[in-house]
């Protein structure tokens, strides 16, 4: 994608991400994964994300504006994102990590579309932004978000294929949603990239912060329900993964 203008680049990249949603819709759909399959994907983009955080989100913060900017926007994303989450959770998105869960209906799933939304929004707004250094897409974060998106459309798909919406429903919602994630890492790269390096890296934090807390109120407890003391293992080798890729790339 060298030869595509940045701003471009951010767009295509968050509608790759974005379309980890749509690959996820498409699994839960028309296959019937067992759970030991749908939550060790779920375990190793755990430690893919990991190790994003910790070696590229984090890290470019702090070189970008010091550790005051990252603390700030860290804080900020972590507590907006577990508000916002929280509020979620109580309209039927709890589960929406939960690729092997059939959802209470319609209703529940549009819950947790919902809630992949609020996701996907810090998200791809970190992968537009990664592109500020003019070195490229952060191949590690693109990698971790995308995996990370699989079981959101997964789990959502199953609910609304049994609530009776036709496969034309379900795509359109989360094409739409793919959609808005490639306006958030545009917007990314464009707002944010005419700002300083304080709010650049306070921005790259912020992200951070709500990945960060995803993981936690989400992902992390629902792999474990499934698979158990393997979740373990299998997040560390994606942590491995990440951080060997990390230096590769």
């Amino acid at each position: 994608m060298e030869y595509l203008s940045l701003p471009v680049q951010a767009a295509l990249w968050g509608f790759v991400a974005g379309g980890a949603l749509l690959l996820g819709a498409a699994m839960g759909y028309f296959l019937n994964l067992s759970k030991m399959v749908s939550s060790s994907i779920m375990a190793f983009g755990i430690g893919v994300l990991i190790s994003a955080l910790a070696f590229n989100l984090m890290d470019e913060a702090f070189k970008t504006a010091g550790s005051i900017a990252a603390t700030v926007g860290f804080v900020f994303g972590a507590t907006l994102y577990g508000l916002a989450n929280a509020f979620l959770s109580r309209s039927g998105a709890a589960g929406r990590k939960q690729s092997s869960a059939v959802t209470a209906g319609a209703a529940a799933s549009i819950a947790i579309a919902i809630g992949s939304l609020l996701d996907g929004i810090p998200e791809s707004a970190a992968i537009g932004i990664s592109l500020l250094d003019g070195e490229g897409v952060a191949f590690v974060t693109l990698l971790a978000i995308f995996i990370s998106n699989v079981p959101e459309g997964l789990s959502s798909s199953v609910g609304m294929k049994a609530a009776g919406k036709s496969a034309s429903y379900v795509f359109s919602i989360w094409g739409s949603i793919a959609v808005t994630c490639s306006v958030s890492a545009l917007l990314g790269y464009l707002i944010i990239g005419q700002l300083g390096p304080f709010y650049i890296g306070a921005a790259i934090a912020c992200a951070a912060g709500a990945i960060f807390v995803m993981l936690i109120d989400t992902m992390i407890p629902e792999a474990f329900d499934d698979i158990h003391a393997l979740s373990g293992p299998i997040a560390a080798a994606g942590f491995l993964f990440a951080f060997v890729a990390s230096h590769a790339f």
